[in-house]
């Protein structure tokens, strides 16, 4: 029987019959001069398959278009491939005739099984996109418009997930190491093309990256000829660029200062609620952890009843509604309901209960609690630093003394991969809008061969969750894969496998000529601002 796959929000809707999918073209009228935007976190690669980060996504999916690709909502519309259809577990991409990369080259189905083969071979990658090609056995190009790609199994994922793995010029990207071109040959700005909006100008780190729109690109021309991207940590800083009208767009400005900015005249403030799940993990992996120094050589995170503890220290409420300033959720759960596969008996965040919370430590073997260090970035997330500031005094009222250890993005990311740390405050979000992609990469045992747990820093392994997310792989209908992964979301936190804290809801300022609509994801993406009329 043949099937093909229409979008809709979040999930993969399969119809009988062939249906041609169109495509959403850009929209905005060109403008001579230049779009500068304010970055809060700088890119840690210009290589589009070496770290799965919003800071690197965001830009790498401005050069690069992949096949699917991923509204302001999450539903998945064509880009590169017009349209696609499975037949069991072999699925056929149609690709869109005459599309040119930045060098003016042709684009064929060669670039894109070079794309699908190069990602798992990117070394030293922080968070693979591996996780993508989940059970895909074979990429075949059946000839120059056609690419066929075989999986192990029947797997209803594969066409979401193709949002994240933009294509890459076979040509270009070809070199002498088993990926091609290097990390850090694409860091330097050698053979960046793809077929996206803009192309690569320049990148001085710390300073300034610069893209210029693509005279070949295949949709209509991007609003801006050319964009200069800023990072700026600070987010004082950032809207103060914004206010002496040095940038024209910036990220996430203070919390403090939104009802200000609102009120100017001059600006446009734009504030989406996304699925960016601020957590915690704890290290699960062995009696010794770094960040616990005082209780013996043992591992007190091992303990189920610790984990619940700390999770009942902490006021969500209370937190987001102070150190957020109301620009978040409280989080019971990895992904928010309705979407696919998030939980609906986990809606509703757990109060606090401080006093519960000394009485499991006290029947865990510790009456006087511990010391603890917690990790986090400072300038990655919303008010980050402030978030784990808030989290240590609430876990010291319990006993559990907790200080923290704050470091700029690229440090504390380097930190995390090398397990320096006991328990950490990060951010995860997802462009496929499914839980499958968060549990497989956060939660289910780490696995490299199977490209599973690819950021599962926590070291966290449950069979019995990770059985459940497996088998949810293989269900075609989209109910009946929800209520799997569901019931995986379900068991995890059950086991207090990791603390979500809130859902962030990301916030934009710019100005007033300028118009951004906020996304899902939480990218910056620069194709979709236009001039304000």
């Amino acid at each position: 029987m043949r099937k093909e796959i229409l979008s809709k929000p979040s999930v993969l809707r399969w119809l009988p019959g062939v249906v041609a999918l169109t495509c959403a073209a850009l929209s905005g009228q060109a403008v001579a001069r230049d779009l500068i935007v304010a970055l809060k976190t700088e890119p840690t690669s210009m290589d589009p398959q070496y770290h799965a980060l919003t800071p690197n996504i965001q830009l790498s999916q401005t050069l690069f278009d992949p096949l699917v690709c991923g509204n302001a909502d999450l539903k998945v519309e064509p880009c590169l491939a017009e349209s696609w259809k499975a037949e069991g577990n072999v699925w056929t991409f149609k690709l869109r005739p005459n599309v040119k990369f930045s060098d003016g080259s042709t684009m064929t189905a060669a670039d894109v099984v070079f794309t699908l083969d190069r990602a798992p071979k990117v070394p030293n990658s922080p968070s693979s996109f591996k996780v993508y090609l989940q059970k895909v056995q074979k990429v075949e190009a059946v000839d120059p418009l056609t690419v066929r790609i075989t999986t192990s199994e029947p797997y209803p994922l594969l066409a979401v997930n193709m949002v994240g793995l933009p294509i890459m010029s076979a040509k270009a990207a070809a070199g002498a190491a088993p990926e091609g071109k290097t990390t850090t040959e694409l860091n330097a700005g050698n053979d960046l093309v793809g077929a996206g909006p803009y192309r690569f100008v320049s990148w001085k780190r710390g300073s300034e990256i610069i893209f210029e729109r693509n005279p070949h690109y295949w949709g209509k021309a991007p609003a801006w000829e050319r964009v200069i991207y800023r990072p700026i940590s600070n987010p004082a800083a950032r809207t103060a660029a914004l206010l002496a009208g040095d940038v024209d767009l910036v990220e996430d400005p203070p919390t403090d200062d939104l009802e200000r900015l609102k009120k100017d005249p001059k600006l446009t403030v734009e504030t989406k609620a996304s699925n960016r799940v601020i957590y915690v993990a704890l290290d699960q992996n062995g009696e010794t952890t770094p960040g616990i120094p005082d209780t013996n050589g043992k591992n007190p995170l091992l303990d189920k009843r610790v984990r619940e503890a700390l999770s009942l220290a902490i006021d969500r409420q209370a937190l987001v509604a102070r150190t957020m300033g109301g620009v978040a959720t409280p989080a019971a759960q990895l992904l928010p309901y309705p979407m696919s596969g998030a939980s609906k008996k986990l809606t509703t965040a757990a109060k606090a209960n401080p006093e519960r919370a000394k009485a499991l430590l006290k029947e865990a073997g510790y009456p006087n609690g511990f010391t603890l260090v917690l990790g986090t970035p400072n300038g990655r997330y919303i008010n980050d630093s402030k978030v784990a500031q808030t989290l240590a005094a609430m876990w010291t009222r319990i006993g559990v003394k907790t200080s923290i250890d704050a470091n700029a993005p690229a440090v504390f990311f380097k930190n995390r991969d090398s397990y320096a740390y006991s328990a950490y405050l990060a951010g995860w979000g997802t462009s496929t809008g499914e839980m499958s992609n968060t549990l497989n990469s956060l939660l289910v045992t780490p696995n490299k061969d199977k490209g599973v747990g690819t950021t599962n820093r926590s070291r966290y392994s449950n069979p019995a969750m990770d059985q459940l997310v497996a088998d949810s792989a293989t269900q075609m209908d989209d109910t009946a894969r929800g209520e799997t992964l569901a019931k995986a979301s379900e068991l995890a936190m059950a086991d207090f496998a990791m603390l979500p804290i809130h859902f962030e809801h990301s916030v934009w300022a710019m100005k007033k000529d300028v118009r951004f609509k906020g996304r899902a994801d939480q990218q910056t993406m620069v194709q979709y601002a236009v001039p304000a009329k």
